[in-house]
């Protein structure tokens, strides 16, 4: 109860709540403008957080997290373009509501499933996080080295083109890592002669450059040959009482999928929408409805993607690992605030952990209202110029990634990301495993190292942990069971 009051005392300030209702209102925008996307979003906002104080930069991302998820229903729904990969299967029946003079109906079933699906997830992060965060103190080097493993492992698994491209992905990042000075040694590594290499790279103007500024250099690149899209002002209707009760299995069979996934590390919204409206198209007493406008469709892809944010959040806060792009994000966010994920955050600073929760069930409410009163509002933003939009995330992102450090090489670093973004977008690289295996790259190593000093260099000896053999068979199971499955279809 202490940490309640404290953490309402100190959440509840004008400051505090003027910055999530400013993140809710970014984040539905970044989500209903196509191509912008939650951790384009979060890294818009970030110079901002620089002379906040922590509640309101944690409030300011939360509400940006949590509402940019739902904002790309929006624009699925009226211009059958998904505002952010979350959003991809909405498309499948929200705009065929669109087209048949229900689109008010179709977004106040994705509003609605977004908000379930969100305070799903809350409940479960709030059960879930401060136990795993306790187990977590009885994790050695073995251990943590073996999670992300199966971190890195699953953002690989799920990655869009292959297996292989994530893998290579992931390795990528975990390379990054490595230029600069050697955290146990002291040693410069992998500077190539070049003075400004020498203190390493960061991970947040490689993060803006590959998502944020490769998407302006990517949507510049097709500017003349797209097509603008035929915006039409739409309303907010419920839907009624009896169609929702009919429709309450399915609400919690995807917000369970969504939080689930979203537990999973490195994996994200895109593929627990995807799984949960496959589930949702093999188990509704309404399957052959799926494609025409089916709200059952609706409620798979909106419920689910929104219930990864709560489930994304667990192994970010419990164990400093993230769960997917923004949480990313969000990690760097709690370490520029002097805050350290996981055991030392729950037990140092419940006060924080317990005000994370009450801003993100917040967020949630404040996302439902805005979902109700903007329809019309953001129907009309969609078609802002391209140009302005894009010049406008440019400069947020250079200004991003100066103000990190200070200085100038970041802002070289992120155009170049930038660039190697946009080439990994045309050979159908996925981006994500880079910067996952970027920010676990430096725990990866060091844990490694320090399993392998006290084992005196027996790899065996060093997997012998009870706990960190329990997980690589995990890890064994995700690489091998879609594999068997794939040889027994053939």
């Amino acid at each position: 109860m202490e940490n309640l009051s404290l953490a309402i005392s100190q959440f509840s300030t004008f400051g505090v709540l003027v910055a999530l209702v400013i993140g809710c209102l970014w984040g539905l925008l970044a989500g209903a403008l196509p191509g912008m996307g939650t951790v384009a979003a979060l890294i818009v906002a970030l110079p901002f957080t620089f002379g906040m104080s922590t509640e309101s930069s944690i409030a300011l991302f939360l509400g940006i997290y949590v509402t940019s998820v739902y904002g790309g229903s929006i624009s699925a729904i009226l211009i059958n373009t998904p505002g952010t990969p979350q959003s991809a299967a909405t498309v499948l029946d929200g705009y065929p509501m669109a087209r048949a003079g229900q689109a008010d109906l179709a977004i106040g079933w994705a509003t609605l499933a977004s908000f379930i699906g969100g305070v799903f997830s809350l409940i479960v992060l709030i059960v879930a996080a401060p136990l795993l965060a306790a187990v977590s103190i009885s994790f050695g080097p073995a251990a943590i080295f073996a999670i992300i493993v199966f971190a890195l492992t699953c953002i690989a698994w799920v990655s869009e083109g292959s297996t292989i491209k994530g893998l290579l992905g992931a390795s990528v990042g975990l390379w990054l890592t490595t230029i600069g000075p050697d955290d146990l040694t002291g040693l410069t590594r992998f500077d190539f002669g070049q003075q400004e290499l020498r203190g390493g790279l960061s991970l947040i103007p490689v993060l803006i450059g590959l998502f944020a500024l490769s998407e302006v250099f990517y949507r510049a690149a097709f500017y003349f040959t797209s097509k603008p899209s035929d915006v039409q002002n739409v309303g907010f209707k419920l839907p009624p009482w009896a169609d929702i009760r009919i429709r309450a299995p399915q609400f919690l069979r995807s917000s369970i999928i969504g939080t689930f996934v979203g537990i999973l590390p490195g994996t994200g919204a895109t593929a627990a929408t995807f799984v949960s409206y496959s589930e949702a198209r093999r188990t509704s007493p309404r399957a052959e409805n799926f494609g025409k406008g089916e709200p059952d469709g609706l409620i798979a892809s909106e419920a689910s993607n929104n219930a990864v944010t709560g489930g994304a959040l667990i192994p970010t806060l419990a164990l400093g690992i993230p769960g997917d792009g923004g949480t990313v994000v969000l990690l760097g966010v709690l370490t520029i605030q002097g805050l350290t994920p996981g055991y030392d955050l729950v037990n140092n600073n419940p006060h924080i952990l317990t005000g994370a929760f009450l801003m993100l069930m917040v967020a949630n409410i404040v996302m439902f209202a805005l979902g109700a009163f903007s329809g019309r509002i953001f129907s009309r933003i969609l078609g802002m110029p391209e140009p302005i939009l894009m010049g406008l995330i440019l400069m947020f992102s250079l200004v991003g990634a100066f103000v990190v450090r200070g200085n100038p090489v970041d802002v070289t670093v992120c155009v170049v990301a930038g660039v190697a973004g946009v080439i990994l977008r045309f050979g159908r690289y996925p981006i994500a495993p880079i910067v996952i295996g970027m920010a676990l790259g430096t725990t990866f190593e060091t844990k490694l190292r320090q399993g392998m000093i006290s084992a005196r260099g027996d790899f065996v000896t060093f997997l012998q942990d009870p706990i960190a053999l329990g997980i690589l068979g995990l890890t064994a199971l995700v690489v091998l069971v879609p594999t068997l499955k794939r040889r027994k279809a053939r």
